[in-house]
């Protein structure tokens, strides 16, 4: 899908040109009448709709709901960080093959973990490439140490055969909750509104994974939702909303 990059004129040129090359955008100095599209100011690229104009997706890790997941991070092992296993091996390997927004991926590196982002819309790993230089330059630098970012389809990566395998590999597919508080429905609607056309082949993606992994495949899923594959997990980790789906290889 074809999308415009609109720079305010604080950014420069370059700036702008460099990031309209990763995308395939057109770059624009003005909002397009119809249509989603990005927009590159002084406080970061963000996905933008024309139909919602006071509405901004940007990925920022230091503020906001992420920053208080951060913030909480001595005081309680979130219910990922335990059914990724994170505690029973140092500098464990964790392959996030559906990073999206990032959210996951960071409290496990901020947990410790190493973790290789792998996401396939070009859109959204330049908004992530983006959050993650801002939260660099806020002072996150031990944990974006941590993290690397692959634009890649990960069906594809988790199966070619000179990559060593992970310790874990995590997925998480998109799904619609049955209900969403207001603020949390907005940019989550723009989100699945970019990625409408990219659906993906969930099993193919667990069989991938459980051949990629050498320890754990762990499958985020609502609380109530079926499983992802066929076969049971070997247990489950649930939550108030959502559930942790632990598979062992082998």
């Amino acid at each position: 899908m074809a999308i415009s990059l609109v720079i305010t004129p604080e950014i420069s040129q370059q700036r702008g040109f460099e990031i309209a090359q990763r995308t395939g955008a057109t770059l624009m100095h003005s909002a397009p009448v119809n249509g989603q599209y990005l927009q590159l100011s002084p406080t970061g690229l963000a996905l933008c709709d024309s139909e919602q104009p006071k509405q901004r997706l940007r990925v920022d890790f230091t503020a906001g709901k992420q920053g208080f997941r951060l913030r909480q991070h001595g005081q309680a092992r979130e219910a990922i960080v335990r059914a990724c296993g994170i505690g029973k091996a140092p500098k464990l390997h964790i392959v996030d093959a559906t990073a999206g927004l990032g959210h996951d991926a960071f409290v496990l590196a901020s947990h410790g973990a190493i973790v290789t982002m792998l996401e396939r819309s070009v859109v959204v790993a330049a908004l992530l490439r983006d959050g993650l230089q801002r939260a660099e330059q806020e002072g996150a630098h031990h944990i974006t140490s941590r993290l690397t970012l692959i634009q890649t389809e990960a069906v594809d990566w988790l199966n070619q055969s000179d990559w060593p395998a992970a310790d874990a590999v995590y997925l998480d597919p998109m799904y619609r909750p049955a209900r969403r508080k207001a603020a949390a429905a907005k940019p989550l609607a723009m989100l699945e509104k970019l990625l409408e056309q990219q659906q993906q082949n969930n099993e193919n993606l667990l069989t991938a994974a459980l051949k990629a992994a050498s320890k754990r495949v762990v499958v985020k899923r609502q609380r109530l939702a079926p499983t992802l594959g066929q076969a049971p997990p070997n247990f489950s980790i649930t939550g108030r909303s959502t559930r942790f789906d632990v598979y062992i290889p082998g």
